[in-house]
């Protein structure tokens, strides 16, 4: 089971933007609370969040979660390294949990998109005045699985420790800034790709040109634009049009061609083989606020290796209407947004999994990860257009 959650960080969490909300909901000490509850309730293998507030990582997150068996870590916003100690407990930025009975840490990796932006700017004036000016951050943990991940049939002995590549981001908030996201996402894939490639030279020392393929990657975060945006499309198609609207015609085509794994002059390409974990019908808004209903949070996962058994739901309509809920947060709901939660199954190599595209080996399957995590939020309710089981959200 994997979540991903955007747990709207104290200093946001003000009257001026969520006015609806009593203050004493909005309070962070009576958030948290209800944040870890939830966080707990699902009980998932791998937690993905954003708007950790530094200090509240590692004064609440990390000590609470290690009770339940998990490791983390955590990098700020780059905002943090300019800061005096005082000021930088309340940057905010991204974090990863994971079950440590499941899997071990090999290496964390810090994406930071304002200085990957310089690096490729190449003169570019829109690159260095409206990308590197955006201090967001993605963060990736390369893992190794254990026995325990492999419960439905072990694979054998030389593939139980298996990489995982797990990432999450929070992109630029900002509607003006279309091309910011898009861009920021694309510097994201070109990193992750460089982390694989990196890590299948230190896994399998002389193998075959490495690819980015070849390693599993989960991919989730606050992407910050909805379903029909140019980010989504990238991600989800594995390329976007050098001309696509959300670029603003703006001068980027030079800058971002070394981003690109195609020598098509025409598209930009990230070379990943990714599918959407929710089917775009089950979650009409991951976002719920007065202003905005809508989705910007998405879970990523490799067709090759995976495909996801469950999701859980949004809250019912009914519950809005019954209750006068306007927007969240709310004093049942701690955040503006709602956590994701997907239950994958998981190959040991690249297999023809059912709704995936890739091959095995000699057709085989090499065995294969429930990671089912806990309950899923309730019992199966009906199914989606891909065969998932849809949860309740409780």
């Amino acid at each position: 089971m994997v979540m991903c959650y955007n747990v709207l960080c104290d200093k946001y969490a003000t009257r001026q933007l969520y006015g609806y909300c009593p203050s004493w909901a909005l309070n962070w000490d009576y958030r948290k609370k209800a944040i870890l509850e939830e966080i707990r309730q699902y009980n998932a293998d791998i937690v993905s969040l954003q708007e950790v507030e530094t200090e509240q990582f590692y004064k609440f997150f990390l000590p609470e979660l290690k009770k339940d068996g998990y490791h983390g870590i955590f990098s700020p916003k780059s905002r943090a390294r300019t800061m005096s100690e005082a000021e930088r407990k309340h940057v905010d930025g991204c974090a990863i949990f994971f079950r440590t009975s499941k899997f071990t840490l090999v290496k964390e990796h810090l994406v930071e998109f304002n200085q990957l932006a310089m690096a490729s700017a190449e003169g570019s004036h829109d690159m260095i005045n409206r990308v590197m000016t955006k201090d967001n951050i993605g963060l990736a943990a390369l893992l190794e699985t254990k026995d325990e991940v492999w419960e439905n049939g072990q694979p054998s002995e030389s593939q139980v420790r298996q990489p995982l590549l797990v990432a999450t981001c929070h992109v630029h908030w900002d509607p003006e800034y279309c091309d910011v996201k898009l861009i920021q996402t694309m510097i994201l894939m070109s990193e992750l790709k460089n982390i694989i490639e990196e890590s299948q030279r230190s896994f399998r020392p002389g193998s075959t040109a490495p690819a980015c393929n070849n390693i599993p990657l989960i991919l989730c975060g606050d992407f910050n634009s909805l379903p029909d945006s140019g980010v989504v499309e990238f991600l989800n198609s594995s390329r976007v049009a050098a001309n696509h609207e959300d670029f603003k015609d703006l001068g980027y085509e030079d800058c971002l061609r070394k981003l690109s794994t195609s020598d098509n002059k025409d598209m930009f390409t990230h070379g990943f083989n990714l599918m959407l974990a929710y089917a775009k019908e089950l979650m009409p808004y991951t976002n719920y606020t007065f202003d905005f209903k809508g989705v910007i949070d998405y879970v990523f996962l490799s067709r090759e290796f995976m495909r996801p058994l469950g999701v859980l739901g949004p809250l019912d309509q009914e519950w809005y209407r019954n209750n006068k809920v306007v927007g969240c947060p709310h004093p049942h709901v701690p955040s503006d947004h709602l956590s994701l939660l997907v239950e994958i199954e998981m190959c040991a190599g690249p297999t023809a999994l059912p709704g995936s595209t890739g091959a095995s080996k000699n057709g085989k399957n090499t065995g294969s990860s429930n990671s089912s995590g806990g309950s899923g939020g309730g019992s199966s309710s009906s199914s989606s257009a891909k065969g998932n089981n849809f949860y309740v959200r409780r």
